[in-house]
């Protein structure tokens, strides 16, 4: 009698109820138990509702499952012989379906999709069902009532949990449940979907219909990856642990952290990876078993037809299972990874806002970035990784032990092999990790340079250092290229050792068994079944060990970048308890000592500030051991460089040590509530670090600063984000009409909102660069006064703009009556003007305070300060005159540095367009910088041939023919041992003879595969980085500005940073493996096709199905990519504004809105990966699908064939098949990824191949020493900042005599800036070649539609002739740019240093003596100071010059200047920055030095330019007046008279 399981029948035995029913029920039980307490212990309840539908028709199906349960319980115990395990089998699985009724309403009211943990017991159910059914009509006895009772209830329970099973299934897109919740597509996913991606189905779609866009994939992720999540969860682990080590005095280490912070998600990761690896071994089982059912033909006896179906069937699910099983660990695992990829970018970023300032100096924005976008990213590769260091050990294991029961103790032979390979793979190891470290420290200092070349590039290109920084920039790539040659050559050794290691495994296997691997020590048996399946076998342990070396160089990877990750979060932080917060009333100490409560809202008392700390840290032995490694490894490298280049050996460099000494000593100040105190004193002598020191950016050494209130802090050089004017206003905070409207005004920007094309929506580019330094002086200002702060720290805001400006700016904001009035001002300023109107008046001499009071008081006390304004006070009388009106839309001349297309037009009233936007629409006007756009349609073959033209088309033709001839050697080896199969009985030869022949095909194998590799990884692929990135490099550098004004930084670091590290470290690899698997996938397709002919019926379907599926899935897996490499530019963008304003984010205490913006960028991004990843798996899991029915078909057509083949094709036809789900599903997947990967190549060929400026040097033979006079014309000179735009310049004719001092002046958009940059060629001639050639119009970046409306301006004819400019008789546009720019001279007002030496700023080329360098910085007045700095000309610049004041850094550029000895000096106010007595010697200066030049000085304020031989005053782009200044103010009626009296200079 069979009795009831819980599916149907009992079998005849008491365990098997327990183990057959029971215990799934248990478990399932347990589950249900587990999961409801969870979510009412840990979720919260939504609002959305619920289905009724499904949630009652699911409930009563439940309910009436477990009523069957027990109703057949009841029935086993009625009967005489029933069995108590029966009954308690059937009664567990009804408390199981009655749990899963309590789990469902909880379920409908937690969760928007079906429960995974039900869907799953529904579906092991109805197998079980399904299976016992099968029992009960096999196993049918006699029928009685309760058996037949027994047969009705099964077959009801069946329909219950099978109608069940649907409804659990069914899909929930369209309820309203799921269209309320706005949950992301995995959210909404149920099992099955999830299983089998089925989530993204609706994407993929899309993707194949139409071109995808960045909206299209928005929010798919789940919430576990976001970036909040994911940071609080790594960093309070980090924080926990970092504590521990610091008890207990260990090293930490991040790599184990991350590794063991997601704990509970490996237990499935490992759970589905050791699944698949132990499914992947049934199949040599169930070919075992099908050879002998072949062979059985062959005898007597043949077994049933039925058998051979079966074990085909047997082969077909174990395939199918395997790829779900992979399939799931790959995505969880790449979930996993892209948590850590996340926390590691957010833990980054927030640590980059608290660096000390000595970290500061020695953690660059360039390495910051490669944290970021190098280093980060290694987890989301890695991860998946992790578990094949168990899987792979496991694999081997299996695959040994099944070894040993085809051959016996001759396995033991293969094990051998392993064995004697590991020392080499932990020498590989150890070689990989230094190289990659090595490799990755080039990298930092080349970003960083290329990050400082672009922030600087108007300078770079104004001073004609292009070619410098080229070859600087060149330096570090070509260690980066030497450390990628090295890797290069071990990945080949790596690959020759473990592509080759089955199939010498196999030889000496072999060997051994045919010689004495027999019993008695004779040969065993050479027959089908042992080879063959000994052959796949080897196969599958080919597997795993051919993974070693990837998982080798990955982890390897990922372990560096780590290390670099944690050095840089150990880096040091700013000390918050050095400023002392407060909200209270602050103490105060009179004069008497006597402590007492008063109006003191900010105090410092015996203040010591340092930029250093007080020492060098301690090295530890181990440290200095490895410091000096590196500096003689880095020596022997520049001897070796030095010689090839045939220069003369490098001196050895002295390291030049800090000065630890303090900046600031002795500070005792109070500042009292809604008092104006000034900063005086000279350059460089603590002005802007006593404000650092007051917002906490300054170590403090000793004393006490405490401040009450909140700080808005206004620095030197103006910081401005890539946003709205009025974005950069509100910086955050609400919007209030009126105080907004109030602040605008008092902040002197009403004209220029007038003038702006779309007023305050106008887009601010980049660090302000359509705005001139005036303009982003008063946004800065303007966003601190909308703070509402307590405190404002102004770091001489009023130098960068005009004399009228700066008297409504004192008037309206700053001074006594101003709208700050009731606030507390501590304003820096060189002018002196003011000073009598402040309450008080602290000046700093050589970092010490040397007189405080009020002006009277200073006066009286005829010390420093009274000198001072003796000397200087009457050159600034006419300042304080009666020019105390509102200012006027046409007064501020503050056209500066611009040199954006958007510059002049921005300030032109008449001209409303900018340098992106030529269209009038108000949609339109206001935008600068596009975003950036995705590419679409599949790749071009332009971009396979620029990757295999950089590589050499050689060496592409040598590697397909190296990896053909690789393929025919490996079917040699297999064709070989299927001849000694089929004449072992009868041939004559011996064992030795066979191996022998095996032996010379394996060596031949090993020497192709490592000429192979050596090809595409050390040769080709190298050659290939190296052009590429030479190319981009080269051709970036030759851009015109427009394209620089247009694109922000972080979009071009994106390409030199992520991009190029795709191309050394990952197409290489994707070609390689391409290639490999390619070309086996041929070669197993002939094999099947000779063995078993009638497969190749299924070659046409297969490969139409193939081919549709990766045109199907490549148009959205294209996009994804284009879409992921797109959303990681605004967040380097962002990266880089917020370490360029660091000091002010910290100042007003804003960081958690940044870190905000910073997590909202880094979502897209991660979402963009989630989004790519999920669709590779989407792909995976179709194509293996596909590879198993191709093995069904395969061992079919072998079962059908039975009578006909012999058992040794068969093996190895089964041998192939076996491999060819896999070959299939890594070809396609292979291609996809090596696509998605050269989309790197195409972003960088992108950028490559955009039209450049003018060439550097031409073949005009120039004089000797020109310019030698200094004569400059100009001739009906027009120019235009973009083709299709306006005229910033129309007909200008003028002619300059040699040694003329000329001043430029004009209203607000008058073409003063363009007047320049035309003499430097930054902008061309109107209409003339370069104009036209140098053009891009058509930027994959940039918006269609603007993209449209600019090519039908440029469809429209220009008539007008841009006219020339001559110098000394040569017209400048027949010249070369770097011949010209080098002849040149100027002093920018925005001072610009990189970081290097001293030596390199001042003369890059190395043409100056050290005499000379010093005798130009004595006549700059630096030379005192910098002689005292330890190294002198080689003292280190840091990161932007911050280690030097701005007035030191506009020193230095005078210094530049001075060394050019150029005939021709353009000032662009370069004395704004520094003191009046400084400016004083300076001007005394230029009068001497530059006596006998032609000097053009742009004038922001009038008296600069009162003293100029003549005046040229340009209005709208014209010249309207070119006179002496003295004619010019005898007539009234004249535009300079008219600006002279504005500004003051006229009484």
């Amino acid at each position: 009698m069979h009795v009831l399981t819980a599916s149907g029948i009992r079998p005849p035995t008491t365990s098997a109820d327990l183990s057959g029913s029971f215990v799934p029920a248990l478990v399932a039980a347990t589950a249900f138990l587990g999961r409801t307490w969870h979510l009412l212990r840990s979720r919260e309840r939504h609002t959305f509702g619920r289905t009724n539908l499904i949630y009652w028709s699911s409930q009563g199906l439940m309910l009436a499952a477990a009523a069957v349960q027990l109703v057949r319980a009841g029935l086993i115990g009625r009967e005489d012989k029933g069995s108590p395990s029966s009954i308690l089998a059937a009664t567990a699985t009804a408390v199981a379906w009655t749990l899963a009724v309590v789990l469902n309403h909880f379920e409908h009211q937690f969760e928007i999709r079906s429960s995974i943990a039900i869907q799953a017991y529904y579906f092991f159910a109805v197998i079980g069902a399904a299976i016992s059914t099968r029992t009960l009509n096999v196993l049918s006895t006699a029928p009685t009532t309760i058996a037949q009772q027994w047969e009705e209830l099964h077959y009801v329970y069946l329909a219950f949990i099978c109608l069940g099973f649907i409804v659990e299934c069914w899909p929930r897109g369209r309820t309203q449940v799921q269209q309320k919740s706005g949950a992301s597509p995995y959210e909404k996913a149920n099992l099955f979907s999830l299983f089998w991606f089925h989530y993204i189905q609706d994407l993929i779609t899309t993707g194949y219909r139409r071109s995808l866009t960045p909206q299209d994939i928005y929010d798919v992720m789940p919430k576990r990856i976001k970036t909040q999540y994911c940071h609080d969860h790594l960093s309070q682990k980090w924080n926990r642990y970092l504590a521990k080590c610091r008890e207990k005095n260990s090293e930490p280490n991040l790599t184990w952290l991350v590794m063991s912070a997601y704990g509970s998600q490996w237990v499935p990761i490992i759970a589905f990876k050791l699944g698949a690896s132990g499914l992947l071994f049934m199949a040599p089982l169930l070919m075992d078993e099908l050879l002998a059912f072949i062979q059985s033909y062959a005898t007597e006896d043949p077994k049933p037809a039925s058998l051979g179906i079966i074990l085909s069937f047997g082969l077909f699910f174990s395939t199918l299972g395997v790829s779900l099983l992979e399939s799931q660990y790959v995505q969880l695992s790449e979930n996993t990874g892209l948590e850590a990829r996340t926390a590691l970018i957010s833990m980054v970023y927030r640590k980059a806002l608290r660096l000390s300032p000595s970290a500061r100096q020695t953690q660059t924005l360039g390495e910051i970035n490669n944290h970021m976008s190098v280093d980060a990213e290694q987890w989301s590769e890695a991860i998946p990784l992790v578990p094949l260091v168990l899987s792979i050990p496991f694999e081997i294991c299996l695959a040994l032990y099944m070894l040993y029961l085809q051959l016996g103790w001759a396995a033991l032979a293969g094990l051998a092999t392993i064995v004697l390979i590991a020392p080499i793979q932990g020498r590989i190891a150890k070689f990989f990790t230094k190289a990659k470290e090595t490799k990755m420290e080039a990298m930092d200092n080349r970003i960083r340079l290329i990050n400082e070349v672009l922030a600087g590039i108007k300078i770079v290109k104004l001073y004609g250092w292009e070619s410098s920084f080229r070859k600087r920039i060149a330096e570090y790539r070509g260690q980066e290229i030497r450390v990628l040659y090295r890797l290069g050559v071990g990945f080949s050794f790596m690959v020759i050792i473990f592509s080759s290691l089955t199939l010498l495994m196999a030889l000496s296997s072999f060997s051994i068994y045919g010689s004495i691997g027999g019993s008695g020590g004779n040969g065993g048996e050479i027959n089908a079944q042992t080879i063959f399946v000994s052959v796949s076998l080897f196969g599958l342990l080919n597997r795993p060990i051919a993974l070693l070396a990837h998982v080798t160089s990955e982890l390897m990877s990922v372990i560096v970048a780590t290390k670099r990750i944690q050095r840089f979060l150990m880096a040091e932080e700013v000390d918050d308890t050095d400023i002392e917060r407060t909200t209270g009333l602050l103490e105060s100490v009179d004069s008497d000592e006597k402590r007492h409560y008063s109006n003191v809202v900010m105090d410092v008392r015996d203040g010591i500030f340092a930029w250093e700390k007080e020492g060098p840290e301690v090295e530890t032995e181990k440290q200095r051991k490895t410091r000096e490694k590196k500096e003689m490894k880095k020596r022997k490298e520049d001897i070796k460089q030095a010689k090839a280049e045939g220069k003369p050996v490098p001196e050895l460099p002295v390291p030049a040590e800090k000065n630890y000494g303090p900046t600031l000593k002795n500070i005792n100040i109070s500042v009292e509530r809604a008092s104006l105190t000034t900063i005086v004193g000279r350059v460089g002598q603590g002005k802007t670090s006593f404000l650092n020191a007051l917002i906490g950016e300054m170590y403090k050494r000793q004393g006490t600063v405490q401040v009450k209130g909140t700080i808005a802090y206004v620095p030197q050089q103006a910081w401005i984000i890539n946003a709205t004017l009025k974005d950069n206003i509100l910086f955050g905070k609400d919007y209030d009409q009126e105080q907004y409207d109030r602040i605008v005004f008092a902040s002197g920007l009403e004209p220029d909102l007038k003038m702006l094309p779309a007023g305050d929506q106008t887009e601010i580019g980049e660090r302000g660069i359509n705005l001139s330094g005036g303009q982003k002086q008063r946004v800065s200002l303007a966003r601190a006064a909308y703070q509402d702060a307590d405190i404002y720290l102004l770091d001489d805001p009023l130098s960068a703009v005009d004399a009228h400006v700066d008297q409504h700016l004192w008037q309206n904001l700053i001074g006594p009556n101003g709208m700050l009035k009731d606030k507390t001002r501590l304003l820096v300023t060189h002018g002196i003007h003011h000073l009598s109107e402040v309450d008080q008046i602290v000046m700093i001499k050589d970092g010490e305070i040397s007189e405080t009071g009020r002006y009277q008081e200073l006066m009286e006390a005829k010390k420093a300060f009274y000198q001072l304004i003796e000397d200087y006070s009457v050159k600034a009388s006419n300042k304080t005159t009666e020019n105390q009106v509102e200012i006027k839309p046409a007064t501020e001349t503050k056209d500066t540095n611009q040199i954006s297309p958007s510059v002049d037009a921005l300030n032109e009233k008449e001209q409303k367009e900018t340098t992106t936007s030529v269209a009038k629409e108000d949609d339109d006007k206001g935008n600068l910088v596009d975003e950036e756009m995705v590419l679409s349609g599949a790749l071009q073959w332009q971009v396979y041939k620029s990757y295999a033209k950089a590589a050499s088309y050689k060496k592409v033709f040598l590697a397909f023919s190296l990896f053909a001839v690789i393929q025919a050697c490996q079917i040699g080896t297999n064709t070989w041992l299927q001849n000694w199969v089929n004449v072992a009985n009868v041939t004559t030869h011996g064992v030795a003879y066979y191996m022998g022949v095996y032996t010379v095909l394996v060596v031949c194998y090993m020497f192709l595969s490592f000429c192979a590799a050596f090809t595409i990884m050390a040769s080709g692929g190298v050659r290939a980085s190296e052009r590429l990135h030479e190319n981009l490099l080269n051709n970036v550098l030759r851009l015109p500005m427009s394209f620089f004004d247009t694109t922000p930084v972080g979009r071009i670091i994106n390409r030199f940073s992520s991009d190029i590290y795709t191309i050394d470290e990952h197409v290489t690899w994707g070609i390689h493996d391409f290639l490999f698997c390619g070309f086996s996938l041929i070669g197993t397709i002939i094999v099947i096709a000779v063995s078993t002919p009638v497969f190749l019926v299924m070659i046409p379907p297969v490969a139409g199905i193939c081919i549709y599926v990766q045109r199907y899935y490549m148009a959205s897996s294209r996009a994804f990519k284009r879409i992921q490499s797109v959303t990681k530019s605004p967040m380097y963008q962002h990266f880089s504004e917020t370490l360029s304003g660091v000091s002010t984010i910290r100042a007003m205490r804003i960081n958690q809105r940044f870190i905000e913006e910073n997590a909202t960028k880094s979502d897209l991004t991660a979402n963009a990966y989630f989004v790519w990843s999920v669709g590779n798996r989407w792909l995976a899991s179709r194509l293996e699908g596909l590879g198993a029915f191709l093995i069904l078909a395969a061992s079919l057509f072998a079962v059908l064939s039975r009578d006909t083949v012999s058992p040794s094709l068969v093996g190895m036809s089964l041998s192939y098949a076996l491999n060819i789900t896999r070959d299939i599903m890594w070809v396609v997947r292979i291609f996809c990824h090596l696509q998605n990967e050269l989309v790197s190549v195409e972003r960088v060929r992108e950028y490559s191949k955009k039209n450049q400026e003018a060439p550097n040097f031409t073949d005009v033979k120039l004089p000797e020493n020109w310019p030698n006079h200094g004569e400059v014309r100009f001739k009906n000179y027009s120019t235009r900042y973009r083709q299709g735009m306006d005229l910033v310049l129309n007909n200008v004719s003028f002619e300059i005599q040699p040694g003329e001092k000329v001043g430029i002046v004009g209203r607000t958009g008058a073409g003063k800036s363009s007047l320049t940059l035309a003499l430097f060629r930054i902008i061309e001639a109107a209409n003339s070649h370069w104009a036209r050639a140098s053009h891009n119009s058509a930027d994959s970046d940039a918006d269609p539609k603007t993209v449209a409306k600019l090519a039908e301006l440029e469809k429209v004819e220009v008539e007008e002739d841009g006219g020339s400019i001559e110098i000394d008789g040569i017209d400048i546009s027949t010249l070369g740019l770097e011949q010209l720019r080098q002849q040149l001279a100027i002093i920018p007002q925005d001072p610009t240093l990189f970081v290097g030496t001293v030596r390199e700023n001042l003369d890059p080329f190395i043409e100056a003596s050290d005499d000379e360098i010093w005798e130009a910085l004595e006549r700059a007045h630096l030379k005192e100071y910098l002689a005292s700095m330890p190294g002198g000309l080689s003292y280190e610049v840091t990161q932007n010059g911050e280690n030097f004041s701005v007035g030191q850094r506009s020193l230095i550029c005078l210094a530049r200047a001075l060394l050019r000895k150029t005939k021709i000096l353009v000032l662009d106010e370069a004395t704004a920055a520094v003191d009046v007595e400084t400016d004083e010697l300076i001007q005394k200066t230029i009068r001497k030095e530059f006596k006998d030049r032609t000097i053009l000085t742009i004038a922001h304020r009038i008296k600069t330019v009162m003293d100029s031989d003549k005046i040229l005053v340009l209005e709208k782009g014209r010249v309207e007046e070119f006179e002496a200044p003295s004619e010019l103010l005898k007539r009234e009626e004249s535009l300079f008279y008219k600006l002279a009296k504005q500004a003051g200079e006229i009484a």
